[in-house]
């Protein structure tokens, strides 16, 4: 029996999710995918950690050419269709291709809104959509300036982050009275507001913007009140509408999108339509469960099995720049409602359930977010909450008086209950898998539902439906560290050391390695623990090492490099400027630009000028910056008891010595630190990997910060009285977290792995074991502190900078 063609209109996310479904349930189909797109289909919720660094697009793609291949798909990437002919079932792309179906999907997304205003299509205005809107404001970040964001709802605030992260100076203008106002009532609102204001984002909302100035790039955005804001790029994250275009010109019904059935079939019964551009009963979606839903029932429909798309209220769970929030239901201004409200002020955090005639209609969470699943289980019940009124608003564990199960929770939870909202998975989904395919770590259950496979922050709520299904069979399971053993980071780091392993070969084979020569997740693990465990005893094996660290500098997306040289604690002198700037010259290096760290960053470099562009540095008594290393990058201060008229210690100098102390050892993750003169804190130290607050009576240190896509403030280690005890006591927290850290774990996972309390009491309360630690830390300097660039131009690792071969052909004479 020949199979039925199916055509597929947009590769997003949603028919992405209907053709798994549908793949499980029959193989009656010969598939073909028109992608206007590119490339293969991706995770657009993780655009953000794109934007912001933190992933690369192969970390986000769903389904690589292989799975396309595997299934039999037919994909036409960069192929925008342009008509469709309902009579002939046929479709035509932009490119000239056709193709006939029994079955058509439309899947064409939305389009962004572009509001209107003069200066509205010049260079430097974007959206924020896709990878290519993306690489856009990654592109102009690379120049810096400022940037405008216009919208300060999700998308715009993520943005924003993004580019903050970048290094631009960043803008947002709202035209409402408070942010995300469809999701956070104005209370959140506010708060969300002080939040990131305090980060350094500027935001300035009831702002209405009158035009974008600028000749042939953006230069200017002008505010309806006449404020004149710079700006070198503006993003409009303003909203969405349904692509209904094609739709509409092929004759099918069309609302606000494409108007479909409960089944998801359009006006036409051999078309149906999924994701955001569908319209069912009145209502379009733009959050990824109902667009699974739709997904599930689209495949059904497909294979002849009943099924009915149903609206429920879907929550909006946010990690907005390291701020959790939850909304759910209704929270507007309604008489008949009723509210009950928790201010935290100390710990930043706010709570509002909103009751109809005793029943849960509407949450908002702002902080706390741990109980916005309960409220929702009410939500959706209609259940009676008369009865626990009064402490209802302390969540589910301080219902009844006594401490709660940690399972309990989920337990409570019904089978529909969302749990991991990136992907639209929820729990009685999680369960079945477990049953029916007997899986029992988190990864099997990660690899065959999705959940926690995005965004990671439903981890333990996935952990406990595992938990909650087998019971005492479930062990909480340390992952391997790759798929070459089943041993996880921190067994490997023991078995290091208890077995004197001091070669990668060596750990390879006492170790029962699955693979002869490990691949690219267990080699550069092992090469840095053995780096750190093996001082001097080691050979650091270059190989093992990805791209940047083998050419100690930082490869750029058209193939050249970034060299940053070394600036002790922020500070330069002109002869050292007036070398980077012959150096810029001598080489044509396009752009030269100062970073965050207080550095100057010369970009563009050719490789074949790496080592030349490196002696003429070292010339001038500048070595490798290292900002390609997992190891320290830089350590900011500020000016200190020097110029500050509210400097308490001497920053500056602290700074430079910290840095001379610590440059050239490798650790887990990048390290970066941060010196501050006074509370006032202008270097920032409360973000950092490690930072020092200085204080009239000492030195305050602190660490564990975050200010990448997950941002948080430090801890506090302690206070100590002198430099050198400020010194010896970062060198002993940085041996501890070098010597017992996972790789590419950052400082502040490693922390909450370890507990803050337990790595007080090693460090900073037991004075013999930080000395320890802090004397190991010496000793592996010895070897450590040697300049890279320094060895390279003297001809170490020559086989990286030279070419294979010369492919220039000569002129035939």
């Amino acid at each position: 029996m020949s199979k039925q063609k199916l055509v597929i209109i947009g590769n997003g996310m949603a028919p992405g999710r209907m053709l798994e479904h549908l793949f499980e349930a029959s193989d009656a189909f010969d598939v073909t995918i028109f992608n206007a797109e590119p490339r293969v289909n991706y995770d657009r919720i993780m655009l953000s950690p794109v934007l912001s660094g933190e992933k690369s697009f192969d970390d986000i793609v769903i389904h690589d050419d292989a799975w396309y291949a595997d299934h039999g798909i037919t994909l036409h990437k960069g192929e925008k269709v342009v008509h469709v002919d309902r009579e002939a079932k046929t479709v035509r792309s932009e490119g000239g291709i056709e193709a006939s179906y029994d079955k058509l999907v439309f899947a064409t997304g939305s389009n962004p809104f572009i509001i209107p205003v003069p200066g509205d299509q010049l260079k430097g205005v974007c959206a924020y959509r896709d990878l290519a809107d993306v690489d856009q404001m990654k592109a102009a970040a690379a120049k810096g300036g400022r940037a405008v964001v216009i919208g300060g709802g999700l998308l715009g605030l993520e943005a924003a982050a993004g580019l903050r992260m970048q290094g631009m100076e960043v803008t947002v203008l709202h035209l409402m009275p408070t942010l995300m106002e469809r999701q956070l009532d104005p209370a959140a609102g506010y708060l969300l507001e002080k939040e990131l204001a305090g980060r350094g984002i500027d935001i300035r909302c009831k702002a209405n913007t009158k035009a974008i100035h600028g000749v042939d790039h953006v230069e200017a955005v002008e505010l309806e009140d006449g404020t004149i804001i710079e700006a070198s790029l503006v993003v409009m994250a303003v909203g969405i509408r349904p692509n209904v275009a094609l739709a509409q010109s092929c004759g099918l019904e069309v609302g606000r999108g494409i108007q479909v059935g409960a089944d998801m079939v359009t006006s036409d019964p051999d078309i149906l339509s999924v994701g955001e551009c569908a319209e069912v009963d009145g209502m379009v979606y733009g959050l990824v469960a109902p667009l699974y839903q739709m997904a599930r029932v689209a495949a059904a429909t497909l294979t002849g099995t009943e099924a009915a798309f149903k609206h429920n209220e879907t929550p909006t769970k946010l990690k907005v720049t390291g701020v959790n929030l939850y909304s759910v239901g209704e929270f507007g201004e309604d008489p008949a409602l009723e509210d009950i409200v928790l201010r935290d002020a100390k710990r930043g955090t706010y709570k509002r359930v909103i009751l109809r005639d005793n029943k849960v209609v509407g949450a908002v969470l702002y902080g706390d977010v741990a109980d916005g699943g309960w409220y929702n289980e009410f939500l959706k019940s209609g259940d009676c909450v008369e009865e626990m009124r009064e402490t209802l608003i302390f969540g589910q564990a301080h219902q009844g008086g006594a401490a709660a199960d940690p399972l309990a929770a989920i337990a409570n939870l019904s089978d529909d209950a969302e749990i991991c909202g990136c992907n639209g998975i929820c729990k009685g989904q999680i369960v079945q898998a477990i049953t029916d395919k007997g899986l029992t770590s988190l990864g099997e259950v990660r690899a065959h539902t999705k959940a926690s496979a995005s965004c990671g922050t439903c981890t333990n709520l996935v952990e406990g439906v595992i938990a909650l299904t087998l019971g005492d069979a479930f062990e909480k399971k340390v992952e391997g560290m790759c798929g070459c053993t089943d041993l996880g980071h921190g067994d490997v780091r023991i078995l290091i050391k208890s077995k004197g392993l001091k070669s990668i070969p060596a750990v390879m084979q006492e170790l029962e390695w699955k693979t002869p020569e490990g691949c690219a997740k267990c080699r550069p693990a092992l090469n840095y623990y053995l780096v750190s465990d093996w001082p001097g005893e080691y050979v650091d094996d270059q190989q093992s090492r990805f791209i940047n660290e083998r050419v100690h500098a930082n490869i750029q997306k058209d193939g050249t490099y970034s060299v940053v040289p070394r600036m002790f604690g922020g500070m330069t002198t002109p002869d050292e400027l007036r070398a980077i700037a012959d150096v810029a010259d001598k080489y044509k290096i396009p752009s030269v630009k100062v970073t965050g760290g207080q550095r100057i960053d010369l970009l563009g470099v050719k490789k074949e000028d790496l080592i030349p562009v490196w002696k003429d540095l070292n010339d001038a008594g500048m070595i490798s910056g290292a900002a390609y290393a997992k190891g320290l990058r830089t350590v900011k201060t500020c000016v200190g008891t020097d110029w500050c008229r509210f400097g308490t210690q001497d920053s500056t100098g602290l700074g430079i010595k910290l840095e001379k102390y610590l440059w050239g050892s490798w650790s887990p993750a990048k390290l970066k630190l941060a010196v501050t003169g006074c509370p006032r804190n202008c270097a920032e130290a409360t973000c950092k990997d490690i930072g020092v607050i200085c204080v009239d009576s000492g030195y305050q240190i602190v660490y564990g910060g975050a200010a990448g896509l997950h941002i948080q403030g430090t801890t506090e280690l302690g206070l100590v009285k002198t430099e050198e005890d400020c010194i010896r006591t970062i060198g002993a927290l940085t041996q501890y977290y070098r010597e017992t850290g996972f790789y590419l774990e950052r400082i502040y996972k490693w922390a909450d792995r370890l507990g803050y309390d337990h790595i007080k009491d090693v460090i900073f309360d037991d004075l013999d074991s930080r000395n320890a630690y802090a004397d190991r830390f010496e000793h592996s300097q010895t070897f450590a502190q040697i300049d890279p660039w320094a060895e390279r131009v003297q001809g170490a690792e020559a086989h990286e900078f030279t070419p294979m071969a010369d492919l220039k052909l000569e002129a035939a004479e």
